[in-house]
């Protein structure tokens, strides 16, 4: 498959732009925190965690398996975490969005929301997607009720999908917006980024 060109994609709030290895040092320095990670399979937690994510997510990229954002706040033109496309299969018009982290004092602002209202644009009306998936760990409770927020239908869960870094297994909840909700999802992100939210 021919990977996507990287593309930088700006609202009012937040800038995603494509992900360097000059990224490095400013991702370690908000990706410190190690309530981050709570649920992430493979937790960064170094540097050189940090450095090897940045490569494994660029040599996928290269592969045409994702396309990866740094997420940059506008107001302070800080780097406050990352976001990418995954599991990309145009040929069928699909991909997921997700592995999705930012620094704490930016979660739960109108950040997130417009990072994905964002993406799911570029993905319905530029890339033609029929379909926009998400997963998370069933446990994560904040980022089922973000999903959720979103306008995500819950689809079903994948009973023992995965195995964590301490080993425990995981099941794994999905979720999708499909082509026809598109308009009226962007309208309410549009609505919620209004109110501030």
């Amino acid at each position: 498959m021919t990977p996507l060109s990287p593309v930088t994609l700006t609202g009012q709030f937040v800038r995603l732009e494509p992900l360097t290895e000059a990224h490095l040092d400013a991702l370690w320095e908000v990706g410190k925190d190690p309530s981050i990670w709570t649920w992430n399979p493979s937790p960064i937690e170094t540097r050189e965690d940090m450095r090897r994510y940045i490569e494994l997510a660029l040599d996928a990229q290269a592969r045409g398996d994702v396309l990866v954002f740094a997420t940059v706040d506008l107001a302070s033109n800080k780097v406050i975490g990352s976001t990418r496309y995954g599991a990309i299969d145009l040929s069928n018009k699909r991909l997921e969005i997700g592995w999705t982290w930012i620094a704490p004092a930016w979660q739960r602002t109108a950040i997130n929301t417009e990072a994905k209202l964002l993406m799911m644009r570029n993905a319905f009306n530029s890339l033609q997607c029929n379909r926009i998936e998400w997963k998370t760990d069933s446990m994560n409770e904040r980022s089922r009720n973000a999903i959720l927020r979103l306008g995500a239908t819950f689809e079903g869960t994948f009973r023992q999908h995965m195995v964590t870094a301490s080993g425990r297994l995981r099941d794994t909840v999905y979720y999708s917006v499909v082509r026809n909700e598109w308009p009226e999802v962007e309208q309410e992100l549009i609505r919620k980024l209004n109110r501030g939210a």
